[in-house]
């Protein structure tokens, strides 16, 4: 269909629906059911066959498996049969470990999609642009993705940039106009949205006429879907020392088989022990753990409203020393309400708070009415020049749209102004708001057909276009007292930690030029609207804490550097000899001299999203990990060249969204600070576990090269190594990956980037406990077998239930870089629960007579488990007291 060729109420025929309804509920669905997500068709995900097959590629399990297919040839078949069960829980074990993985990344992917904005039903909402159906109604703003295939029905300024689809990167600007062509290429069509596109200017309303795959996007979706998932670089990082521990195990491994084989054991039970202890030995898995645990740590962010795009941002996380903040929605609660307005050379006060409409007007004791001069006028104009709606939701009013616009229109009801008013007027053209031009404008007709242009943005840029201005009397010249007493007014506004908006008049003539140039000059000034957004009451404790984590917090806002002040002052940003910045301050600094004073600088007033970049620059030239929040779509390229981006989930443009890492579900800095403190917990978490499992392992394959060594028989058969790796490396290495953060964790300065897995004492730790944990295994042994020679099985029995007795108290040493004291255990329930599954699946294998052959153990009494428990704790003891 040449959607391009059809007038709009073509459009709504063919898809039967009326712009000003929209779709109702039952055709959604309906349409949903006929064509489907609006989603591209990605790459096959790997079926689950498939993923638990992949759990056996490793070359050491298919060497294991091809030795007990040996065994079974040789006769031995029970050893033969449990090493098969136990290597098939392994594999169902990693099988599940990398689903849940996937399932949180999969999961990660829907919370992070694009929104869009739709009208069904007669009113607007939010949905996520999957659920986008053919006939929808969509607006799209600046900073908007495209959400599916839109016939242009209504563009204000709209311009798209659409070098995704047709490699021009300049805008194409939009329109509503047919075009009665034939065979008009993608780029020429120019009444057309398309999905995946980028709005970079003006706003629009349009119907979906194609969804998923039935779009132009569509077409070249197969260029598109190939993603291959990249690793973090904590994932790198421990790939890279997996490889390294494997040789060092194999090694070991081979020493422990040679030194058997020189002293008489037999070759083939040498050679099964030896293959069992490096699949044993060998942390395969550690990369697949990481991966869950990040994942499994990005769940609990989403529980704390945010949500991590990119795995590698929970390592960076951790590193941040700097965040740069934006104030309004961030550290404020964005609940708009106007307090002052300026009029008539007077202060008039405004009563009531937030969204709500009860409120009335005061020149100081006096109450006022509409009859007020220009007071209607003003409230009315700010209806106008106004893209947002109120909407009442189980009694209460919401915004929806920018909280500026909101509060213009809630103190308009405030004076019985309502949405009935703009019925009567018609927007001939809108010039929108942007952070460069800080103002908006809309040319507005009557219904008897006379225009005049609204213009509403910051004091210091409309004052200087203003000729004139209304007095009490009418319209008046402006002159440098009338300047000098509005600018006076926004400094008491802004010493109050008010934000100023002024709004002006223009008369217009039918045939005037509507030319931005002509039109935003030789205005009449009005007056101005002083409003309060206040600081959210938990942003306070959240900087505090992060200045105790060694993170500074700086404010970036575009308000006037006075409520700037203000609001630092209040949230304790900025301390008695703290620098402010403005924009026209930056302006003449380079990246370079700008580094010279950053340290010094809390506040930056007045900027621009350009100058974001350069403040992100200029704290990475003096070393520190930056993380960066923004909301509109020019804040991407700083959100982009920051260390952590982070954008805003309620108020964020989609594109920033995708150019940053973490997203704020509710655009709330102590939410900031909930992330920062779970990427901290995250990696010590991941720290935790490495050091568990490679202390195991260590002690696992010391123990038999200890025995060799010593000349003495195998204390472990090969059957009991993969059962204590099968009951001590799977869910207690898992329930690591779910403590809690130490009560030091956001007391610690930021972590070094290039801090290697080892530092702070983790490699000592690891070969000291490891150490420890061998030589009481095989102390076990020898106490046991010297005293019972002609008892081999009962030795050995000793030896495995050391051994995974010393590594399950060992598990609770891991949890505290401090020591063993300073947790309590019970704090982690899922740690608790594991180790008690674990012990129950050793003593089965002990006490159930059916397994005893099987597993090559034997009962043990009271006595037994006095010395298995006194050897066990020994590791704990000895460095349950120190930090080292």
């Amino acid at each position: 269909m040449k959607w391009y060729q059809l007038d709009v109420e073509k459009v709504e025929q063919k898809l039967h629906v009326v712009t000003n309804r929209g779709l109702s509920p039952k055709q959604v669905e309906q349409r949903r059911k006929q064509y489907g997500f609006n989603v591209l068709e990605s790459q096959k995900n790997i079926s689950k066959w498939l993923l638990f097959l992949k759990q056996f590629q490793d070359f050491m399990v298919l060497v294991l498996l091809a030795a007990t297919l040996i065994a079974g040839i040789l006769g031995e078949y029970v050893d033969a049969i449990a090493i098969m069960v136990i290597v098939l829980v392994n594999g169902f074990i990693g099988y599940f470990q990398e689903q849940k993985a996937e399932n949180s990344l999969e999961k990660l992917k829907e919370l992070s999609a694009p929104m869009a904005n739709v009208f069904r039903d007669g009113k607007w909402e939010k949905v996520s642009s999957r659920e986008v159906v053919v006939g929808d109604i969509v607006r799209i703003t600046s900073g908007d993705r495209v959400p599916a295939d839109v016939r242009i029905t209504k563009s204000n300024s709209l311009e798209t940039e659409e070098s995704a689809l047709t490699g021009e990167s300049l805008p194409v600007a939009k329109h509503a106009t047919p075009i009665n062509r034939d065979h008009v290429d993608a780029q020429d069509q120019v009444n057309m949205g398309f999905m995946g596109t980028l709005v970079t200017r003006g706003s629009a309303i349009g119907i979906v006429v194609g969804t998923g795959m039935n779009t132009m996007m569509g077409q070249i979706a197969s260029l598109m879907v190939n993603t291959k998932k990249v690793m973090t670089p904590l994932e790198r990082k421990l790939a890279e020392l997996g490889k390294i521990l494997i040789v060092v195990a194999l090694f070991l491994t081979a020493l422990v088989v040679v030194l058997g084989v020189i002293q008489g054991h037999p070759v083939y039970n040498m050679f099964l022990a030896g293959i069992s202890l490096a699949v044993a030995a060998i942390p395969e898995g550690l990369p697949a753990i990481v991966t869950v645990a990040l994942s499994l740590g990005v769940q609990r962010m989403i529980r704390k409203k945010a949500i991590v795009r990119k795995l590698s941002a929970v390592e960076t996380l951790g590193c941040a020393s700097v965040i740069c903040s934006d104030k309004t929605g961030t550290m404020t609660e964005n609940k708009m309400t106007v307090k002052e307005l300026f009029l008539n050379g007077k202060q008039l006060y405004v009563s009531g708070d937030g969204y709500d409409i009860r409120g009335d007007f005061y020149l100081s004791d006096t109450k006022l009415d509409e009859k007020y001069p220009n007071l209607q006028e003003m409230l009315m104009y700010g209806m106008l020049c106004n893209n947002a709606n109120l909407q009442v939701k189980k009694g209460k009013y919401l915004v929806d749209g920018d909280p500026t616009d909101g509060a213009l229109l809630v103190v308009a009801r405030k004076l019985g102004l309502t949405a009935v008013i703009e019925e009567n007027y018609r927007i001939v053209k809108e010039i929108p708001f942007d952070s460069d031009r800080k103002r908006m404008s809309v040319v507005i007709e009557d219904e008897n057909g006379m225009r005049f242009l609204i213009t509403k943005g910051a004091p210091d840029v409309l004052l200087p276009r203003s000729t004139f201005h209304f007095n009490a009397s009418g319209r008046a010249r402006l002159d440098a007292v009338d300047s000098q007493s509005i600018q006076e007014a926004v400094g008491r506004m802004a010493d109050k930690a008010l934000r100023t908006l002024a709004i002006a008049v223009k008369p217009l003539a039918k045939n005037d030029s509507l030319e931005t140039s002509f039109l935003e000059k030789d205005l009449t000034f009005i007056g101005l609207y002083g409003m309060m957004d206040p600081p959210r009451k938990e942003v306070k404790s959240a900087i505090e804490e992060c200045r105790q984590a060694g993170i500074r917090t700086v404010m970036i806002t575009g308000d006037h550097v006075k409520t700037a002040k203000a609001i630092a002052s209040k949230l304790n940003i900025l301390p008695e000899h703290g620098l402010v910045l403005e924009g026209h301050q930056l302006n003449k600094l380079t990246v370079n001299e700008l580094k010279d004073v950053i340290e010094d600088t809390y506040v930056f007033a007045r900027v621009t999203p350009e100058h974001k970049l350069k403040i992100v620059e200029a704290f990475q030239e003096k070393g520190h990990i930056v993380a960066m929040t923004g909301d509109g779509v020019n804040d991407a390229p700083a959100i982009k060249a920051s260390d952590i981006g982070i954008s805003m989930g309620i108020s964020g443009t989609d594109v920033t969204k995708e150019a940053s890492s973490l997203i704020l579900m509710d655009d709330n800095f102590a939410t900031i600070k909930s992330a920062i403190q779970e990427g901290r917990n995250i990696y010590e978490n991941i720290r935790k576990f490495i050091r568990y499992l490679l202390a195991s392992n260590v002690g696992e394959i010391l123990v038999m090269l200890f025995a060799m060594l010593l000349a003495l028989p195998l204390p472990l058969v090969p059957v009991q190594i993969l059962w204590v790796n099968l009951v001590t490396d799977g869910l207690p290495a898992m329930a690591l990956g779910l403590d809690k953060a130490e009560s030091d964790v956001m007391k610690k300065v930021p972590r070094n980037p290039r801090e290697g897995v080892f530092a702070r004492g983790l490699g000592y730790k690891i070969i000291t406990r490891g150490i420890v944990i061998g030589i009481v295994t095989l102390l076990a042994f020898i106490i046991t077998y010297q005293n019972n020679p002609d008892n081999l099985v009962y030795g050995q029995t000793m030896a495995f239930t050391t051994l995974v007795m010393a590594q399950l108290i060992h598990v609770f040493d891991c949890r505290s870089e401090h020591s063993v004291f300073s947790r309590n255990p019970f704090e982690n329930m899922y740690l608790v629960f594991a180790v008690i599954s674990s012990l129950l699946l050793v003593l089965i294998v002990i006490y159930w007579e059916p397994l005893q052959p099987i597993f090559h153990t034997t009962s043990l009494n009271l006595r037994d488990w006095m010395l298995i428990l006194g050897l066990s704790a020994l590791p704990t003891v000895l460095f349950g007291f120190t930090k080292k």
